[in-house]
C-alpha cells in the first residue's frame, strides 16, 4: 500500500469502484462500501488533492460518430535528448490522444485517432514528419480493439 501518500484500503476500494463506474453517486458507493456518502466525498476530495484522481471521462464509441481509424505510431528520434521538445510539438496535434516515452525500438509511441485514412495521411505527412527531431516513424493501423480494461488496485 502507498504509505507515503497516506492512502488506505478504503481509498483503494473507492478508486477501484469509481474506475469501473464513475457515474455512481457517493451515497450509493458509500452503501456499497459500508461508509457514509460524506466519507466518500471527503476521500474523493483528498484523492483529487493528492493528484491520484484526475477527473472522470466519458467513454464514447468513436466509430459511431465517424472516427474510423485508430493507429499507433512508433517514433524514432534523432537523439533522445530531443524528447521534451518533440513531445511539446506532438501535443499540438489534436488527433494524437496518447504519447509514451519508451524503451526498445522506438523512442516514443503515440496513439492517434482519425476520421479516415485521408486524415491519417495528412497528420503523418503534413504535421508529424515536419517536427524537428523526428528521424522517422512506423505506423500500425488497428483493425479492432478487442478489449480495454482498468487494473485491479485493491490487493
Amino acid at each position: 500500500m502507498s504509505h507515503n501518500l497516506n492512502i488506505d484500503k478504503l481509498d483503494l476500494q473507492i478508486i477501484s469502484e469509481m474506475m469501473t463506474n464513475a457515474e455512481i453517486s457517493y451515497a450509493d458507493l458509500g452503501k456499497k462500501l459500508f461508509v457514509s456518502g460524506g466519507t466518500i466525498h471527503v476521500r474523493m476530495k483528498k484523492l483529487q488533492e493528492l493528484g491520484i484522481v484526475k477527473g472522470t471521462k466519458l467513454h464514447v464509441d468513436l466509430k459511431m460518430i465517424g472516427y474510423d481509424v485508430i493507429a499507433f505510431i512508433g517514433i524514432y528520434l534523432e537523439k533522445s535528448s530531443l524528447y521534451d521538445g518533440v513531445a511539446r510539438e506532438l501535443r499540438k496535434i489534436p488527433e494524437i490522444v496518447r504519447l509514451n516515452y519508451t524503451t526498445g525500438s522506438y523512442s516514443m509511441w503515440a496513439e492517434i485517432i482519425c476520421k479516415d485514412i485521408t486524415q491519417l495521411r495528412r497528420v503523418l505527412h503534413d504535421e508529424l514528419q515536419k517536427i524537428k527531431g523526428i528521424e522517422r516513424t512506423e505506423t500500425f493501423i488497428s483493425l479492432e480493439e478487442s478489449f480495454t480494461r482498468t487494473i485491479n488496485v485493491v490487493e
